[in-house]
């Protein structure tokens, strides 16, 4: 169960990239392809199919797509032109009303362009006389001004005419004249795809592609429906045609009907000319997308091989993992933990700098990776830099010496070295039993002086409160004993006692904290066999087992002397 996360994790990735891969796989479908928004007026001649090849002309980025995009745009346009071609012919084939505004327009047009060919032919004989005669230089003149005027009023009225809707055939030759100015700039092609080595550069190329791919689908849908469209049009008009009575036969149609026959006639192989250009169209778009489905096999195939790879790099950590504890499973168990963790964190890590340079690639900024060389390092020699500083520290006026008596992190003793990285104790047992040192050597990291704590009892917080407990026969006066241990003791730890309140108040006159009393203090308690005894005193961390075997000496001598006296009543 130890290592179990390892493969749970592996599960996890894998049912991470079978849930994407579903996910993703009708992404571009449901993105893609979808129609542009209605224009606020519709266009006199249908160009989806032109604006569709002009904006997937941009996606292409192999040779061979560029090559296919180049062909989808120039069946777009000659459809297109096949188009405007039949759109002008009928323009130019629907008659004016008979009456209302734009009759008065094109009336007054026709007009314009009489007056307009009348003054050009008088201009024509004016300059020939205008070198022999004043007088005709003058009229010259005047003729031409009156040209510039009739030809100012004529683009007027027919302007008046195109924004009325009666100059369908003028409008539809500036749509056309636009189309051709946009269609003589190049399609601007991507660069050339470049290889994606890593996982978080294939993902988005897969899925870009899986985008691409949707588009030409819904453009080659695009075309056939045109084409399928443009055929019903065509049967339309072919019966319309064979319906026409034969102009050999009695009450055949005038030239007016064989003119608009053969209008027809030029219609229909526009109809199947456009029908061609439609299905060329789709055949275009379908072996782009043969082509982008071939690319997008290659970069899901990467894929699948970085996720392989990384997998087999953490099936290989778990198993040299493994391999690792069983080896020093025969070792010497003092240093089997130390070695096995040591080799276990190398493998791991290991493991994961290969995962991440298959994942990201390699850091191509000197920046990014001495960034990142320091944030490791940082994070691996927290504990090396924290006791390199606590030595600092300890070195420091409040810090500590050999020989001091000092706790900690919980353990007493005496420092018998304070190195660069580690300090050592020599134990000194529990301090409320013998006090006597253990002979066991005990090393601290340096970081205890920065995140932790201690106590040096060698300096000016060297004073311990340490406790006795006597219990006075019944045979002894418990008051007078009392009396006398508190006597003894005051006497034999004054000097103590002394030097102790001399230290706290230097403390408590720095930082304003009231006096402490060092004096000893006695308390009587009862007990199972007469009175307790209970004397609190002060003494030296250090002298602390020597004070209390002095002062048990002292009161097994009181009592000796109590009990050898009479007791009066």
């Amino acid at each position: 169960m130890k290592n179990l996360w390892i493969p749970v994790a592996v599960c996890v990735l894998l049912a991470a990239c079978v849930v994407a891969y579903y996910a993703t796989g009708s992404s571009g479908a449901g993105l893609v392809g979808r129609p542009a928004p209605a224009p606020v007026q519709a266009p006199l001649v249908d160009n989806r199919l032109m604006q569709t090849a002009r904006q997937l002309a941009p996606e292409a980025d192999t040779a061979e797509q560029q090559g296919l995009a180049r062909e989808a745009l120039r069946l777009a346009d000659h459809e297109l032109d096949q188009a405007y071609a039949t759109a002008l012919r009928q323009a130019a084939a629907i008659p004016l009303p008979t009456s209302g505004p734009l009759r008065e327009l094109d009336q007054r047009i026709t007009q314009l362009k009489a007056q307009l060919a009348s003054d050009k032919d008088r201009i024509a004989q004016l300059t020939k006389q205008a070198a022999n005669s004043d007088t005709a230089a003058d009229q010259l003149a005047l003729a031409q001004a009156q040209v510039e005027l009739d030809q100012d009023d004529l683009e007027d009225a027919q302007q008046d005419l195109g924004r009325a809707g009666g100059d369908r055939h003028a409008i539809l030759e500036q749509a056309l004249q636009e189309h051709e100015a946009t269609h003589q700039a190049p399609p601007q092609f991507k660069t050339a795809a470049q290889t994606a080595g890593t996982l978080v550069q294939q993902v988005p190329l897969w899925l870009e592609l899986n985008n691409r791919s949707g588009r030409l689908r819904a453009a080659r849908d695009q075309a056939n429906d045109k084409a399928a469209q443009l055929l019903r049009q065509h049967q339309g008009l072919e019966q319309q045609a064979d319906k026409a009575p034969d102009s050999s036969t009695p009450g055949a149609p005038g030239v007016a009907r064989l003119k608009q026959l053969s209008a027809e006639r030029k219609t229909l192989t526009e109809y199947d000319k456009r029908i061609q250009d439609c299905r060329q169209l789709a055949a275009a778009y379908t072996s782009w997308d043969t082509a982008v489905a071939a690319a997008q096999r290659g970069a899901f195939h990467l894929i699948l091989g970085s996720i392989a790879i990384v997998l087999v790099v953490i099936l290989a950590v778990i198993l040299i993992g493994r391999a690792i504890h069983r080896a020093f499973r025969q070792a010497d168990r003092r240093r089997i933990h130390q070695m096995r963790t040591v080799s276990s964190l190398a493998v791991q890590a290991t493991g994961l700098v290969i995962i991440l340079l298959i994942i990201f690639g390699p850091p191509t900024q000197v920046t990014t990776l001495l960034g990142l060389a320091t944030a490791g390092l940082t994070v691996a020699l927290k504990d090396f830099i924290l006791g390199f500083l606590g030595w600092f520290v300890l070195l420091g006026r409040n810090g500590l010496h050999v020989g001091d008596w000092v706790e900690i992190e919980g353990v007493g003793g005496e420092v018998i070295e304070i190195g660069l990285l580690k300090t050592v104790l020599l134990e000194a047992g529990n301090w409320s039993a013998t006090g006597h040192p253990t002979g066991r050597r005990v090393s601290f990291v340096n970081s205890f002086a920065i995140e932790g704590h201690f106590f040096n009892f060698s300096t000016a917080g060297q004073w311990l409160w340490d406790q006795l407990q006597i219990t006075v026969p019944a045979s002894v006066d418990p008051y007078r004993i009392a009396e006398q241990i508190s006597q003894a003791i005051a006497r034999e730890t004054e000097a103590d006692s002394t030097a102790a309140e001399q230290d706290w108040q230097r403390v408590t006159a720095q930082y304003g904290v009231r006096e402490f009393s060092a004096k000893p203090a006695v308390d009587l308690r009862p007990g199972a066999n007469g009175l307790d005894v209970v004397v609190r005193y002060i003494t030296r961390a250090p002298q602390r087992f020597e004070m209390k075997s002095r002062l048990f000496q002292i009161i097994v001598e009181l009592l000796h002397q109590s009990a050898a006296a009479p007791r009066t009543a």
